[in-house]
């Protein structure tokens, strides 16, 4: 019997992904649990499972956005693994000793028959409305058979021979909204990622909904980089992690938030919400765009579980194994640009979130000390906030508590 693969619901607010990848081909044999594909959302990735065990067929491309329920592949669970690869649980054997008496054994690179008993209707139809050649398509079934994403791949492929797919001799229909060029080639048109498109419209519903204002400070950053030094090895060994700077600030910022409560809190409706613990969003860049993992209750975690946390986020981050979990609910964030050169900026909120402290790059810098011209390791600090909520008074509060704390670091609650 076919089983439908439907894309399940993965969060709320979330009614479409894009199938980024196939983990598994059409004709391959799939255990329970086997990852299928992964969904991209606006949100996060997730890598999809098999829920039972068969011959997978899948129905729709990679790249292609889809809708929540959608189905988007069926298996096959009369079928069973070949017996010469139970043992490792692989996918259909197509050695020489499966293949069916008085029949050629097929192959990608092979002409194939263009008869019903080769092609189904599924398949047949695409090949006959987008004018296709069977003959010149690689077929990913058992014994390269074509299916149904083999001839939309060949469809939407934007140029002759892309991957081997299709010939130059294959009538091309028009490439994708999401990747078209300019016929001078000056120009190409892509489709938004759904990622993209909830961070660019998140951005401009904080810029329309918040009075979002910046307040600017600097700190001395010589104190926690000597502690960073002195207790580095020692921290290492001890914790198997290393000391960085970003479980500093989101130390100094919980105490600032514990001085300047009200930068803690949010606006809902008429009303302000008051919150009364610490989960704290750290912004990580990855080459899918800017995503906001949170530190949950961050004021009773310890260094060490900080910079545990901090790391096992960026590599899931920039893996795309994020879950919508740990996106959601956060209070506060804190953004480092310095890590790519920026020397000052104005962070947009993370709506609705009433702040975001920015950093900065270190840069060594003159500055008076007892009447004293020194260079110092300084780094900018930018505190952007509702100013609905916020008052300037408030904000200057909350960045100097944060100043107090990095530039003198006894004033933390150091654990190790």
């Amino acid at each position: 019997m076919a089983v439908e693969v439907k894309i399940p619901a993965v969060g709320e607010s979330i009614s479409s992904g894009v199938v980024s990848v196939w983990h598994k081909k059409s004709g391959d044999f799939v255990n329970t649990g086997d990852a299928l594909f992964t969904l991209e959302t606006d949100k996060v990735s997730t890598e999809i499972a098999a829920e039972t065990s068969g011959v997978l067929d899948t129905l729709v491309p990679e790249g292609q956005e889809v809708k929540i329920g959608e189905v988007v592949a069926t298996i096959d669970d009369s079928k069973k693994v070949p017996a010469a690869k139970k043992s490792v649980g692989d996918a259909v054997d197509t050695s020489p000793a499966r293949t069916v008496p008085g029949k050629p054994t097929a192959s990608p690179t092979k002409e194939k028959s263009t008869d019903g008993e080769t092609l189904s209707p599924s398949v047949r139809r695409i090949v006959d409305e987008e004018q296709l050649d069977p003959a010149k398509i690689s077929g990913t079934g058992p014994g390269g058979r074509i299916t149904k994403a083999d001839a939309l791949a060949a469809a939407n492929k934007k140029s002759v021979g892309d991957a081997g797919s299709v010939s130059s001799e294959v009538k091309q229909t028009a490439p994708p909204a999401e990747d078209r060029q300019s016929s001078d080639g000056r120009v190409v048109r892509k489709k938004m990622s759904p990622l993209r498109r909830k961070i660019a419209a998140q951005l401009v519903m904080a810029q329309q909904t918040a009075a979002i204002l910046t307040t600017f400070n600097e700190c001395d950053m010589s104190a926690v980089q000597k502690l960073r030094a002195d207790s580095q090895n020692a921290f290492t060994k001890k914790h198997g992690v290393k000391l960085g700077f970003m479980s500093f600030f989101i130390k100094a910022s919980v105490e600032a938030l514990k001085a300047v409560p009200v930068v803690n809190g949010r606006i809902e409706g008429d009303d302000f919400i008051e919150n009364n613990f610490y989960d704290i969003g750290v912004a990580v860049g990855t080459e899918r765009g800017l995503v906001v993992p949170i530190v949950r209750d961050a004021d009773k975690k310890s260094f060490a579980d900080l910079e545990r946390e901090i790391g096992d986020f960026a590599v899931r981050a920039r893996e795309g194994k994020l879950k919508f979990e740990d996106l959601t609910g956060g209070t506060f964030t804190v953004s480092n640009g310095g890590v790519y050169g920026s020397l000052v900026s104005t962070p947009i909120l993370n709506f609705p979130q009433s702040g975001i402290l920015g950093m900065h790059k270190i840069m060594p810098r003159p500055v008076a000390i007892d009447g004293k011209v020194e260079i110092r390791p300084m780094m900018y600090l930018a505190l952007s906030y509702d100013h609905r909520l916020i008052d300037g008074k408030e904000a200057v509060t909350f960045l100097i508590k944060v100043k107090e704390c990095i530039e003198d670091p006894k004033k933390l609650p150091l654990d190790f």
